[in-house]
């Protein structure tokens, strides 16, 4: 029987210039799995870990960034996972950086960019993570409160 688990996380990185927001995502290696498409930081749950940890080290050994701020994104992605039978619900976060942030990305990616929430939809392969984006985005500037703040 199909198992629903919560095993990953994903983690967009967002500073402020100019009074925008811009967004960070990541390349995907050529030989890692989903090659050369563009994400944000996506990350396993450890046992023992809570999900917002998984964001912050995930954040921390893919780009070398630390979060200034820190939500929970109020939607829940999710995935069928074919090699273990799961269905995936995919907590989504969001946390803010510091404008002049230094980008160190690690082995599983090739290269980032910085860029606004209608470059972000372009660039982005699935659907939810494209909705969360734009979800980010609105709220941030019209219902902030809907970000559920962890720090």
């Amino acid at each position: 029987m199909t198992k629903v688990v919560s095993t990953y996380i994903e983690l967009h990185i967002m500073k402020i210039e100019n009074g925008k927001l811009k967004f960070l995502l990541l390349k995907r290696s050529s030989d890692e799995k989903y090659p050369n498409i563009w994400q944000m930081v996506t990350g396993h749950i450890r046992s023992g870990e809570k999900a917002f940890e998984t964001a912050l080290r995930e954040l921390k050994e893919e780009t070398g960034l630390v979060a200034e701020e820190l939500y929970s994104v109020p939607i829940v992605n999710s995935v069928y996972l074919a090699e273990t039978d799961e269905v995936c619900l995919i907590p989504v976060f969001l946390c803010r950086v510091k404008e002049n942030s230094n980008v160190q990305i690690s082995s599983e990616h090739q290269e980032f960019k910085w860029v606004n929430v209608d470059e972000a939809e372009k660039m982005l392969n699935w659907e939810g993570q494209k909705k969360s984006v734009r979800m980010i985005n609105d709220y941030w500037f019209d219902s902030r409160e809907k970000l559920i703040k962890i720090f």
